[in-house]
């Protein structure tokens, strides 16, 4: 079953226009659930990580399928994020990566959220607000064991364990830490963490504790500890780079082609006159560009021509020349002309090019590459 997203009332509304199609596939965002679930060992609860819009997949629908899988704790990143997840999951536990944002107490308390502590100060603020309430308040502590990014230091834990008073009003009910080299498990910082957090939480027995991400997952039980918090291997990213992905896809980005032209021998593509044709070629015009979150690194270049790759027609054709706002050019010399027709579908992103190859072309992260997909989609949600 697939629906289209509601599109929002100042436009109009426009079932099949011009625009590419983003398909979410939410029964294979389930399936990853329940796939990562089944690694974890006694009681360890798997979380799922929603922050920026699910990673710009859409939080309601994402939540909610989550939700149907099994999932009852999530983490966002801001107390917005929370508030509208909040509206979709009402029973769910909800904690704000970010911490306390100052002066906002009320917001947390009013929408049942969870601040992650990331200092003694959000401690005091927290506390000072849970006691004039007369009420004990829900909270995280987060600890900084070798990312120096939030999280309070060992002597802060120190601090805390030897002061109860100092989060008198505050029920903390998880202690977390996060990995900084997960993907990267020859890396000897990440034993340094987890010696580290088991240093932390040997000070607050008693309550769940948690330090891996997607990768850290990856890294052996002994990083599961009581809760995991996936976030890009949820959504198809390969938590084991250089390793085959166990995940399964769940981002398609289809485009169509809406032009085709031949190229004679010598003659340039696109702006700039970058990408000059080396042989007599047929070049397809599809109808994506980097306002649809495909970044202009992907392109190619008579100085750099190994650009990123399309798929038709069961094919794979190489971008030819530079990204533009709304096109890309692919050379299609290579692909049977019964493939190649106006409308004619290219898969952009999905079963045959996945998040991982094109964000290796991007030079940047699959985080980064479905955050920056494009508002203007025909955004698919399909089980």
């Amino acid at each position: 079953m697939t629906h289209t997203a509601t599109p929002s009332p100042n436009r109009f509304s426009v079932t099949a226009g011009g625009a590419a199609e983003l398909t979410i596939d939410l029964a294979a965002l389930q399936s990853n659930w329940s796939y990562i679930k089944g690694k974890l060992e006694g009681g360890c609860e798997c979380a799922a990580v929603v922050k920026a819009n699910a990673y710009g997949l859409g939080a309601a629908e994402v939540g909610r399928a989550l939700y149907e899988a099994g999932a009852r704790v999530f983490f966002v990143a801001l107390p917005e994020e929370g508030i509208e997840l909040r509206a979709e999951l009402p029973q769910v536990e909800i904690y704000v990566l970010n911490g306390l944002f100052h002066g906002r107490e009320k917001l947390y308390h009013d929408f049942d959220l969870k601040p992650v502590l990331g200092s003694l100060d959000e401690a005091a603020e927290w506390s000072s607000f849970a006691q004039s309430l007369h009420k004990e308040l829900p909270a995280a502590l987060q600890f900084d064991t070798g990312m120096h990014r939030l999280g309070m230091s060992a002597d802060d834990a120190s601090t805390l364990h030897g002061s109860a008073h100092l989060l008198k009003g505050i029920k903390v009910d998880l202690v977390m830490s996060h990995l900084a080299c997960a993907d990267t498990p020859q890396v000897s910082l990440n034993e340094e963490q987890l010696s580290s957090f088991m240093e932390v939480c040997a000070k607050f027995p008693g309550i769940r504790k948690s330090l891996s991400n997607s990768a850290g997952i990856f890294l052996g039980s002994e990083y599961h500890f009581d809760m995991v918090r996936p976030g890009i291997a949820l959504y198809g990213g390969n938590p084991v780079p250089g390793e085959h992905n166990p995940m399964r896809p769940v981002v398609y980005v289809q485009a169509e082609i809406i032009g085709l032209r031949h190229v004679p021998k010598g003659k340039s593509v696109g702006y700039g006159a970058s990408r000059v044709a080396q042989r007599n070629s047929r070049i397809a015009t599809i109808n994506a560009g980097y306002a649809d979150g495909l970044h202009r690194r992907v392109g190619s270049s008579d100085i750099a021509p190994d650009g990123a790759r399309v798929f038709i027609g069961g094919h794979f054709a190489p971008l030819f020349g530079r990204v533009s706002m709304d096109m890309i050019a692919v050379d299609v010399t290579d692909i049977p002309k019964e493939h190649l027709s106006r409308g004619a579908p290219v898969e952009i992103m999905g079963a045959h090019v996945s998040v991982d190859d094109l964000a290796n072309f991007a030079q940047t992260i699959p985080y980064e590459l479905l955050c920056s997909l494009g508002a203007r989609y025909t955004r698919r949600y399909k089980r």
